[in-house]
């Protein structure tokens, strides 16, 4: 399938490894001129190295400034964006008791206000080709809250609203605006989830993902880029008609209404 992106200017977040950097690649697969950020140097390095034609910008996506300054960037390299994709980190782990106000604010700057001030800085120009597309990645626990992961559960489930309002008041420009909520995949930051899984349980990091991989009904965690190919879609001409969706890409994990 053609997925009508040849030249199109694609932005992603937090795009050095992980479902982001499977998605710059999967973009730029596509014919798109892809605009990363990161927060490590080599890391960012490394991943430009796999996207040929490609730039990217050191930048702490919770802060103003540094997203100011990878938008203007990226408009004087490569144009403005046409693809906004707000592959945004995961926020502090813990249960709702035991996190401090200081947490929740790190995940409030770090989860969400960086989406809101990302799709303000992208619409304008947006609005004006009468062509867009933005795709906010963020997780199942959306759609079913992990007791573990109290300020991304409830973060996130704001995140599928906000999808919806930013889809209903872009919809008449021709900017289309959906997520994308991933399983269980294998990336760092699942390893993350398992190293803390594994010393509450005495079981080895190895174990515990093995026993998340046997809770999927597919049996298995996801690649990135089986993420990635779905962001793609929603990214594409092809997907004209789709906005307001949160999309759940989880191996049938989710037990609740889709």
């Amino acid at each position: 399938m053609n997925l009508g992106l040849q030249d199109k200017v694609a932005m992603v977040v937090a795009a050095s490894k992980g479902i982001g950097l499977a998605t710059a690649q999967e973009l730029a697969r596509e014919g798109c001129r892809v605009s990363i950020c990161a927060r490590n140097r080599d890391a960012l390095d490394a991943a430009l190295a796999t996207l040929p034609g490609g730039m990217g910008c050191l930048a702490d996506v919770a802060r103003i400034e540094d997203l100011e300054r990878w938008f203007s960037e990226t408009k004087q390299q490569l144009g403005a964006a046409d693809i906004l994709v707000t592959n945004t980190g995961g926020p502090p782990v813990g249960l709702v008791g035991a996190l401090d106000d200081a947490q929740w604010r790190q995940g409030v700057d770090s989860t969400l206000m960086n989406v809101v001030r990302m799709v303000r800085l992208a619409a304008p120009d947006m609005i004006t080709r009468g062509w867009g597309r933005i795709v906010h990645v963020t997780s199942l626990v959306a759609k079913e809250p992990n007791p573990m992961l109290a300020i991304s559960s409830t973060l996130r489930a704001g995140l599928m609203a906000l999808t919806r309002l930013q889809a209903t008041e872009l919809a008449p420009h021709g900017v289309t605006v959906n997520g994308v909520l991933p399983g269980h995949t294998l990336t760092d930051r699942q390893r993350e989830l398992a190293e803390v899984t594994a010393k509450a349980q005495g079981i080895t990091v190895e174990r515990s993902l093995e026993l998340r991989a046997e809770s999927v009904p597919m049996k298995r965690l996801a690649d990135a880029h089986e993420i990635a190919a779905a962001i793609a879609f929603l990214s594409s001409t092809r997907a004209s008609y789709v906005t307001g969706v949160n999309l759940l890409v989880d191996g049938g994990l989710t037990r609740g209404p889709g």
